[in-house]
């Protein structure tokens, strides 16, 4: 299960994905939504993203996942369009038979999602709003008005 939705994500949904007979954990990330970054106090997120290239990317690094660590199933759904203070951005569930091969590659998911996959966010807050490059929190050097502006990344 590797997809990007505008719907509210369903932790469960995801756990159930990963659930297997041969596993003895899971492990899951949410990413929510905070309400300040680099002083300013956050209002919401949007989140655009190019879902099909997204939803390869995620696969792809779901392969990779299983390729590097000894897991059973993974799943990732990442939000589009708006997201409120505390809602989730990002959910990410693994299952593997052992707990350290289950954290390291929730862990590679969330840092690679931040890297490679085609979701960009803009952060609404008091005063303006601004596209967020690489998630670092940093708003990007550019002309914020500019759909070009938009850097590769995800949530927090």
């Amino acid at each position: 299960m590797f997809r990007v939705t505008r719907d509210a994500i369903d932790l469960q949904e995801l756990v159930d994905f990963v659930t297997d007979p041969e596993a003895g954990a899971i492990v899951t990330f949410i990413g929510t939504t905070r309400n300040n970054n680099e002083g300013r106090r956050v209002i919401a997120l949007d989140y655009e993203a190019y879902p099909e290239m997204a939803e390869k990317e995620l696969t792809r690094l779901g392969e990779e996942a299983k390729k590097r660590w000894n897991i059973q199933r993974m799943a990732i759904v990442h939000r589009i369009g708006p997201v409120q203070i505390t809602e989730p951005s990002v959910m990410i569930a693994v299952s593997a038979a052992h707990r350290a091969d289950a954290f390291e590659a929730c862990r590679f998911a969330i840092e690679e999602i931040k890297r490679s996959v085609p979701i960009w966010k803009k952060e609404l807050f008091e005063g303006g709003e601004v596209w967020i490059g690489t998630q670092s929190g940093q708003p990007l050097n550019v002309n914020c008005s500019s759909s070009s502006s938009r850097s590769n990344s995800s949530t927090d």
